[in-house]
């Protein structure tokens, strides 16, 4: 049996997660001081237990809350520890371009890296990183676990496109993920080239393949404001796209951006999955979202 907390936004997915078998939700206390100073207490005894703690680093808030969890489990003689961040929010800071800048991807991993480790051991468990050298950040004992969300992805392109369809991506940069994932569901793969102009933007100079009179699913590992992903949709329907969708695992969609996207007319529909609280409260008829928890268990079961 696998015992499971969460942060407060994690919620949610820490109740899907036990609802199948060998998960057991665990009870804590969580409230405030008037100064705004967090105050935890773990109510459920986890001596001896294997804890499950899930939590998106989705401010620095969230990340210090997952930290205490974490330290705390192993304080109060936890077996085991597996720390699941679904969503890791300092991806984008994963190397310096200029000098003196601070790549929070590792001192995050760092972070969690200074967690004791439990008698049998710590891991952290990651979902489709931005960047596939976050892992080796995580020092000492820590055992890191990169989890691609691959099933649902070809699921949610089935059920978006069938089978006749060309599986594209943004840019260059994801050209070599797209087209595994492409070879495994034995259809084309296309990306757009892009060319910098500043430091804010860039423009599309072409497209690597035939996409005149073609379903197109453009995958995106993370979606924020939903720029670059507009580009992209506009020089495929440019260059002949039929009907076009979009898939990514982490939907960020700060303010209005889900709005944005479907405002341009470009895309069917969206599907993102649940690694990031903000897509639960986003979604609609254009914006299906998916959960990784089938995956999370599977793996968690899979390392225990």
């Amino acid at each position: 049996m696998k015992l499971v907390f969460s942060t407060q936004n994690y919620t949610y997915l820490a109740q899907e997660l036990t609802q199948y078998e060998g998960f057991e939700l665990g009870e804590k206390e969580v409230k405030f001081f008037p100064d705004g100073e967090r105050y935890q207490r773990l109510i459920s005894e986890v001596d001896n237990q294997n804890v499950v703690l899930i939590g998106g680093t989705i401010s620095d808030s969230d990340t210090l809350e997952l930290y205490d969890l974490a330290c705390a489990a192993e304080k109060h003689g936890a077996n085991s520890l597996f720390i699941v961040i679904p969503y890791y929010g300092y991806s984008t800071m994963e190397r310096a371009v200029k000098k003196g800048e601070i790549v929070t991807a590792k001192t995050r991993a760092r972070l969690f890296s200074a967690v004791p480790i439990t008698r049998t051991g710590n891991h952290v468990i990651l979902m489709d990183l931005h960047s596939e050298g976050i892992p080796h950040y995580f020092e000492g004992n820590i055992r890191p676990v990169h989890l691609y969300c691959k099933p649902l992805i070809i699921e949610a392109a089935r059920e978006l496109a069938g089978n006749n369809f060309i599986l594209a991506c943004t840019d260059a940069g994801r050209a070599k993920w797209v087209e595994s994932l492409a070879n495994d569901m034995g259809v084309d793969a296309a990306f757009v080239f892009k060319r910098r102009i500043s430091g804010e933007n860039t423009e599309i100079t072409g497209i690597n393949a035939d996409v005149k009179g073609k379903d197109i699913v453009i995958y995106d590992d993370m979606i924020r404001t939903g720029s670059s992903l507009i580009g992209a949709a506009k020089a495929y329907k440019n260059a002949g796209a039929n009907r076009i969708f979009a898939i990514s695992t982490h939907g960020i969609f700060p303010d209005q951006a889900v709005e944005k996207l479907k405002s341009t007319g470009l895309f069917e529909k969206i599907v993102t999955t649940n690694t990031h609280p903000n897509a639960l409260a986003s979604q609609s008829e254009f914006l299906t979202v998916k959960s990784v928890a089938p995956l999370l268990a599977q793996k968690l079961n899979e390392i225990y």
